[in-house]
């Protein structure tokens, strides 16, 4: 704890003013709510045609109705420029709200194109112009999430697009706040993890000299020692740009957000909505459509889990928050639930196919089961006998059929998409969220209610509950009232798959037997017994 000291004489309200402007001192509310901060306010936001992005800005024009503009950096994209990709977007269902109650709102939103890669982000000077005149609040969350992309591109886009838009924010006249997003992983090689920045083995500017310097082959080869006790390229280039960002950032109005794994949403306008396949929501699919049966995992470490909204709530308050009160330190906010809400892999695993096989989806290949294990070698020949073995079975009958094999590249997809989840389903951290909690304790009732990023009230069986129907409604593109159907289904697979165990078993048993005399004399006791049982049937 660091305590305050103030000039002698120094009156009372002044000492809670002053206090109000220091991150290190005591929280307290500051005048006007959340939405009236944004009234007239401009926003640019980078990554906003992803994930998280389109989550914050349905946020931003739904709670904040204020707000004048929002220009979104956006790359042309398969034949399709900015303005094209932009009117996609918007016909997500999760603007439907938006379009059923404030269409007009929607007309805020314009597209600024551009290139996280390229220098000057590619924006044109009169667009450069225009963002460094009008806006007060950036959002970036623009990276490449890959867990497994190359060190060269990881390093263009996490670090070296950083820096290119923190030079554009500088030119920013008018700007209130910069809310840069990383991820509480990027100092996944401490077990403990506060809300500071770490300095890194090797400098930012190192690594993108060394990048620049060499050829991408060679990059590849020097990965591995660069990257150090880091499982991949995205938490170690976070970490760069953290770092890059501590050392450069000027007076700059910077706050770091940092969370932690981010599954579907909570609350409205779409509970459970999500869009992509990124880290447990493939996994999750795929064991829905019975593909997927085991995983390397530590099932009593915390999984630490947080809902998108959760998170694009916290950006937006703590917008309001550093344009609020001013602090030449950077607040950084360890966006996590592993201290007030923890859950355990194993209850998670648990209710995904408790919900799994009360909401199924249709066309599923097998009874939705597994289970995970801490043992390599366990792992290794369960993902044989029931990823592998059927897969290549399949294949080869769908092939002899004169059809098209696909089970194995599935299978790779999904080892692959496994491999990159390992480290994080077989260890845990210690996420302090102290700046989290002091945050909330400015919020008036309202905002709170509005803003909530209080993760103690999530309840992790109505939301996983929630997830499961997302991944159905908006990744599966399944209606509701295909339920029934599903249900008959799995309840034929689920008959299925006893006897298959059964059977399994039976085999097995009766090899053994084979081998020993005790046993042989049990296994013919048991077939005379089944069989006196079964001739009974007709009669009973």
């Amino acid at each position: 704890m660091v305590i305050q000291e103030f000039p002698s004489g120094t009156s009372s309200a002044a000492k809670v003013s002053m206090a109000a402007f220091s991150t290190n001192g005591p929280m307290v509310s500051v005048q006007g709510t959340v939405p009236d901060f944004y009234n007239g306010k401009t926003v640019f936001i980078t990554g906003g045609t992803g994930f998280m992005g389109k989550v914050l800005l349905e946020k931003l024009l739904r709670s904040c109705p204020g707000v004048l503009k929002i220009y979104l950096l956006i790359r042309p994209k398969r034949g399709q420029d900015a303005q094209e990709r932009l009117q996609q977007l918007l016909c997500s269902p999760l603007f439907d709200l938006l379009r059923k109650d404030r269409p007009n709102d929607l007309s805020k939103v314009l597209p600024i194109e551009g290139d996280i890669t390229q220098p000057e982000l590619a924006i044109s000077k009169n667009d450069i112009a225009l963002l460094s005149r009008t806006v007060n609040v950036v959002f970036h969350s623009a990276a490449t999430v890959k867990f497994d992309e190359k060190l060269k591109l990881s390093v263009t886009i996490n670090m070296l697009g950083t820096q290119r838009l923190v030079e554009l924010c500088k030119r920013m006249s008018n700007l209130e706040a910069l809310i840069h997003v990383s991820t509480a992983y990027c100092n996944c090689d401490r077990s403990e993890v506060k809300e500071t920045i770490y300095p890194p083995s090797i400098g930012p500017d190192e690594i993108v000299s060394l990048v620049e310097a060499l050829d991408e082959d060679l990059v590849d080869s020097l990965t591995p020692k660069l990257v150090g006790n880091r499982p991949n390229t995205y938490t170690f280039t976070k970490a760069l740009a953290e770092c890059w960002l501590k050392d450069n950032k000027g007076d700059l109005p910077l706050v770091i957000v940092r969370p932690s794994i981010v599954l579907s949403s909570m609350d409205g306008p779409l509970k459970g909505w999500v869009d992509n396949w990124n880290g447990p929501t493939g996994i999750i699919a795929a064991a829905g459509k019975g593909l997927f049966r085991t995983m390397l995992c530590d099932k009593t470490k915390k999984a630490d889990l947080v809902p998108v909204d959760t998170v694009i709530n916290l950006m937006i308050v703590s917008a309001w928050r550093i344009a609020s009160c001013k602090t030449k330190e950077i607040p950084i906010y360890n966006c996590v639930t592993g201290q007030r809400k923890p859950i355990k892999w194993n209850t998670f695993i648990e209710i995904c196919f408790k919900y799994l096989r009360i909401h199924p989806l249709s066309d599923i290949n097998w009874y939705p089961d597994g289970s995970v294990t801490a043992s390599r070698s366990v792992n290794f020949f369960k993902r044989y006998l029931f990823h592998w073995l059927p897969a290549y079975l399949i294949d080869s009958v769908v092939w002899v059929t004169g059809g098209k094999p696909i089970l194995l590249k599935v299978q790779n997809k999904l080892n692959k998409a496994a491999n990159c989840l390992e480290y994080f389903t077989t260890q845990e951290w210690e996420f302090d969220d102290e700046n989290v909690r002091s945050l909330s304790l400015t919020l008036t009732e309202s905002d709170k209610t509005e803003f909530c990023f209080d993760v103690a009230k999530i309840d992790w069986e109505k939301y996983l509950e929630n997830y499961v129907l997302g991944i159905r409604r908006f990744i599966f593109k399944e209606d509701t009232s295909s339920i029934p159907k599903a249900q008959r289904q799995i309840s034929k697979l689920y008959i299925f798959h006893r006897l298959l165990q059964i059977v399994s078993v039976m085999i097995a048993w009766h090899f053994l037997a084979l081998r020993y005399a005790p046993l042989r004399r049990l296994w013919s006791n048991a077939l005379r017994l089944l069989l006196h049982l079964a001739s009974m049937l007709p009669f009973m």
